[in-house]
């Protein structure tokens, strides 16, 4: 049973309009009596009130609402301080209410116990925290659908097909020397292909879909000079990187984040790939390779004022070494000088032609119609590493329980099915051990 009250600042540091100062806990409209001097706040109800810290003097003042438990995001008694934005105000009110009686909560604590309180559960919970650092217009409307229950319910239908299953097999567990009859080994057969595929699916369109969450990640990479800098400065719409005619000048992966259309991208530009490249500048080139890998999109860059040399070919063996894993931009820079590329070689790639110094709207509209391809509609994703490994976890239970009905093995099925069971379960089911509470909870927002 959770006693103590909890309080933070739930508002970003910095100078806005408003901060928001939250206190939980049995004592929270007791101290928030102390704060305002007034013993009058009603539920639900906004009331104007000065504040005062533990030596009697005026902090600010205030709109103070007060959520009655159990109607309160955590199910327990909620002050919320609507203070005048900055630092320094929500600071004094913060360490007013530790003079009075509260402790300083720990980053989640507040979604914490709404969990254990039974005000949401944990795929609602990891919902939340992805959405206050959603990357898309797209991944916000996913991770609201999980918030009001999209995968909650998914869970649950899948569990309620498992525990049926069970319950059917371990009536016949008693009676294992008979073999079960046809048309019920067909019904759960049936039924498990349904939720295997249907775990299938959900795994597959998480794993092709991440970006959407996480955030799409675009790697520009080239040999050296070919306009790699110029490109991102031109997508930036700044000088974020220095350009040179020194070939090698980028020596380290740069990264910035951009708006295309409706989606927040990250684009990391790259040390020149190339076979000559010693000491630091080998150290950067094997930092492109990885940041290939980790990639969503690559933009390619080839120099169209020159014939393809090895290096350029080095990086054409990279392309299809990823192409079937990666969505591939080709682009032929200096189209405002002579061509001399050797187009023919990259037509694989359907390259487009553009010139960082003019224009690079191309480029923007090709990234455009690639992240807008990735977009999900009713598509139910998984949001977590977390989910992820669970539900492969439940996946892989199920793929072992097949053959083991066929044989008759009842007893060795009834044990793959409930490692499914709780594989699913864990989705959305608060753990009970601490530690791994609060681990997930740490990754979280102070004041959330």
């Amino acid at each position: 049973m959770i006693t103590d009250t909890i309080c933070a600042i739930a508002t970003a540091h910095g100078v806005g309009g408003i901060a928001i100062v939250r206190l939980s806990g049995d004592k929270s409209l007791q101290i928030a009596h102390t704060i305002t001097k007034n013993n009058l706040l009603k539920p639900r109800y906004a009331s104007l009130c000065d504040l005062f810290d533990q030596n009697d003097t005026l902090i600010d003042e205030s709109l103070v609402i007060y959520f009655k438990n159990p109607h309160s995001f955590t199910g327990e008694d909620i002050v919320e301080f609507q203070c005048h934005g900055g630092f320094i105000t929500a600071q004094r009110i913060l360490d007013a209410s530790l003079a009075f009686g509260a402790r300083l909560a720990n980053p989640g604590e507040f979604t914490k116990r709404a969990v254990l309180n039974g005000k949401m559960d944990l795929a609602q919970a990891e919902a939340i925290a992805k959405l206050i650092e959603s990357k898309s217009i797209d991944s916000a409307k996913i991770l609201t659908k999980q918030m009001k229950g999209q995968l909650s319910h998914f869970v649950e239908d899948l569990r309620d097909k498992l525990i049926e299953i069970l319950a059917f097999v371990e009536v016949n567990i008693d009676y294992a020397e008979e073999d079960l009859p046809q048309d019920l080994l067909n019904q759960i057969t049936q039924k498990l292909q349904y939720i295997k595929t249907t775990l299938s699916q959900a795994l597959q369109a998480s794993q092709s879909r991440e970006g959407l969450i996480e955030g799409f990640k675009v790697a520009i990479i080239g040999k050296p000079n070919v306009g790699k800098s110029s490109l991102l400065n031109a997508l930036l719409h700044y000088d974020r990187a220095i350009i040179s005619d020194i070939a090698g000048t980028t020596r380290d992966t740069i990264e910035e984040e951009i708006k295309i259309s409706t989606h927040l991208v990250k684009i990391v530009d790259t040390a020149g790939i190339r076979e000559a490249g010693e000491g630091i500048e080998k150290i950067g080139i094997q930092r492109s390779i990885e940041a290939v890998k980790s990639a969503d999109i690559v933009i390619a860059l080839f120099d169209g004022s020159q014939t393809l040399d090895s290096d350029d070919l080095n990086i054409i063996d990279i392309l299809q070494q990823y192409k079937a894993q990666k969505d591939i931009i080709v682009a032929i820079n200096k189209s405002d000088l002579q061509a001399l590329i050797q187009v023919e070689t990259l037509e694989t790639f359907s390259p487009i032609n553009i010139s960082t110094k003019q224009s690079v709207l191309s480029i923007i509209n090709k990234l455009d119609a690639l992240l807008n391809s990735k977009s999900v509609h009713d598509d139910l994703l998984l949001i977590s590493k977390r989910q992820v490994d669970t539900v492969t976890k439940a996946h892989d239970a199920i793929q072992r329980a097949t053959p083991l009905l066929q044989d008759g093995e009842l007893e060795f099925f009834a044990y793959e099915i409930n490692e499914a069971i709780e594989a699913i379960a864990s989705i959305t089911q608060a753990f009970e051990r601490d530690e791994i509470l609060d681990k997930m909870f740490g990754s979280f927002c102070l004041g959330k």
